[in-house]
């Protein structure tokens, strides 16, 4: 998948194995899109942060057109949760994009719709695929 929404998904996985980390469980990799997560230690916790609410924003755009559940709303902010806090109004701003359907992060911004454009794909298949990103590291989570 493209550049950004791997960096988005790189948070996801960044939020599994800090509770690998934590338990000392090994988290699943998501099979969902070919992308391979940043190292955790390599990315500035400001832009992981900002990265996670962005995805926040665009699983709520994705479930208001009908692409995708609530299961992964509510899992993305589980995960944001064990998150160090960011900044919150460079937050809120991130998210907000999502909410319009732009993937922004690490100074970097596009439409699902253009990327989808250029991936020969649309935007409810990149939208079921972070999804299922988001719902199968969900699963590795503590109960709560």
């Amino acid at each position: 998948m493209f550049r950004q929404i791997t960096l988005a998904l790189g948070v996801t996985l960044a939020a599994s194995a800090a509770f690998a980390q934590e338990t000392g469980e090994a988290p699943a990799a998501p099979e969902a899109p070919a992308a391979e997560a940043p190292a955790a230690g390599a990315v500035d916790p400001a832009e992981v942060y900002e990265a996670a609410r962005n995805q926040l924003g665009i699983l709520k755009f994705c479930q208001e057109q009908g692409f995708s559940g609530e299961e992964a709303v509510a899992s993305q902010e589980k995960m944001i949760a064990m998150l160090p806090e960011g900044d919150a109004d460079a937050g809120a701003a991130a998210e907000q994009k999502g909410a319009e359907g732009t993937v922004s992060g690490g100074g970097a911004e596009i439409s699902l719709e253009e990327a989808a454009s250029q991936q020969s794909t649309t935007v409810d298949a990149q939208c079921k695929q972070i999804e299922a990103a988001v719902n199968q590291v969900a699963e590795q989570l503590p109960e709560g």
